[in-house]
């Protein structure tokens, strides 16, 4: 049988604190020590967040290779760890996003503190231009996305959708990730020039998890956690339980809503009527609460359909523009795939974070994908990502082979999770947790009800 062709749709990459000046702009460099601040703070306080879901006694559970205690999270930085943890995974390639505990963002992230727009979208380009000097080299596995600009100046924006496409980077985030005064929404016609031009350079537009959220936000509950443990004499145990109730917890960052409102602001907003070719991923936010979200938006249109830019129905742009990049991917999303659109999913690792199926993602391919039958496993570990970025699937058939890649009957006959790895990456990761469904639909509804004024609004300039 044929070694399947496995790609992630998520992985994870940042510029070691060392190399800041090297690739920011000088005259952003008085920020640098700030920044350093910033770091000892936020990734300081994150070891301590991961060490509670990866402790040492776990070790022997989820690292029985050694890999992860022998610090092959370097593959952050270097690209030769991050192939050889690749090729041990089975992993024909693999986007390569910004952002890791290990270090921050310069300054455009809401893991920092507040810095000007300006120097954000310095730090962007900055890491752009590092991700191309380090990973470039094997851009035919490691898929380079750039980071997000403020898209307070659209022109700076457009030349480097160009600077991307000319150095072979496959996409980009979507603009406004990190959200700061003075932004536009982004159905508003102000970036159909940017949108023709991500269209035209076949650059795919990522909606990681945390997009919409306020700059500097995270850093803010991180001091606010550290204030009240201060207060109360705690310990860093306290820490870590404040932390876990809070933003970092389930129900935080990968849970807020507004990583879901720039896809049905899109579909509503007409911006894939204007741009066919314009394709989105949201990342990291799960996909089982998309069948009754994409049915409620469906009605939205209909209800709303003389007044609102958009031509089609949200769950056909579903069909045909979006994809998700189930980061971490669960039983529950598994077992509502012909709802969610088995043509829409693919699967990511998240490496190396401690919530990533990265270094069991052998074993859990075997569990999670039990009973599956072989085409529409196939599609959800590898061909849909290769359809929807127009990859060298001739090219990626052979690297599969070369690795060593699973093959379906590997897949199909191998052993469960043992009970400790189960309940290990139930922890980590949330793999056996229950379906969100239309949970959470009224809360949707109400967004979505706040920006119907402001989408037929922005609709009447077209």
């Amino acid at each position: 049988m044929h070694n399947l062709i496995v790609t992630s749709s998520d992985g994870h990459a940042v510029i070691p604190a060392h190399l800041w000046a090297e690739y920011l702009d000088k005259k952003y460099h008085k920020y640098l020590e700030r920044l350093k601040l910033d770091v000892d703070l936020f990734c300081g306080s994150m070891w301590k967040l991961s060490n509670l879901r990866t402790p040492p006694e776990s070790f022997e559970i989820f690292d029985k290779e050694g890999v992860y205690r022998a610090g092959h999270w370097n593959g952050l930085w270097d690209a030769k760890i991050r192939l050889k943890e690749m090729d041990r995974e089975g992993i024909a390639a693999e986007f390569v996003f910004p952002g890791d505990q290990h270090c921050l963002d310069l300054f455009w992230n809401t893991t920092n503190d507040t810095y000007p727009a300006a120097a954000a979208d310095a730090g962007a380009r900055a890491f752009d231009r590092w991700s191309y000097d380090t990973f470039g080299a094997w851009r035919d596995r490691l898929l380079l996305i750039g980071a997000s600009q403020s898209g307070l100046d659209i022109d700076a924006m457009l030349d480097q959708s160009e600077w991307l496409a000319g150095h072979g980077f496959v996409g980009v985030w979507t603009p406004n990730y990190c959200s700061m005064p003075g932004q536009i929404p982004i159905f508003d016609g102000y970036w159909d020039r940017l949108w023709a031009a991500y269209s035209e350079r076949n650059l795919v537009m990522i909606t990681h998890a945390g997009w919409g959220i306020t700059q500097g936000f995270m850093h803010g509950e991180v001091l606010a956690a550290l204030a009240e443990v201060k207060a109360e004499k705690g310990d860093d145990d306290l820490l870590k339980r404040k932390l876990l109730s809070g933003v970092f917890g389930k129900h935080g960052v990968f849970a807020d809503l507004r990583a879901r409102q720039g896809m049905w602001q899109f579909m509503l907003g007409g911006v894939f009527d204007r741009h066919p070719n314009l394709k989105m991923m949201v990342t990291e936010i799960r996909a089982d609460w998309l069948p009754e979200t994409l049915k409620m938006l469906d009605k939205v249109w209909e209800a709303n359909r003389d007044k609102l830019p958009a031509k089609r129905r949200p769950s056909e742009y579903w069909a045909t523009n979006c994809m998700a990049g189930l980061s971490f991917m669960n039983k529950t999303e598994v077992a509502r795939r012909h709802d969610i659109g088995v043509k829409t999913m693919a699967f990511g690792r998240d490496y190396p974070h401690t919530e990533a199926t990265w270094p069991n993602t052998m074993g859990y391919f075997s569990d999670v994908l039990r009973g599956v039958p072989e085409q529409e496993v196939s599609d959800i570990l590898g061909e849909n990502m290769v359809r929807f970025l127009e990859l060298d699937r001739a090219h990626l058939a052979s690297v599969a082979q070369k690795i060593g890649a699973p093959t379906f009957k590997q897949i199909a006959q191998g052993a469960p999770l043992e009970p400790a790895l189960l309940a290990h990456l139930n922890v980590r990761c949330g793999y056996s947790e229950a379906a969100e469904g239309g949970a959470r639909i009224p809360e949707m509804e109400a967004m979505v009800g706040r920006d119907l004024p402001r989408i037929t609004a922005a609709a009447a300039a077209f």
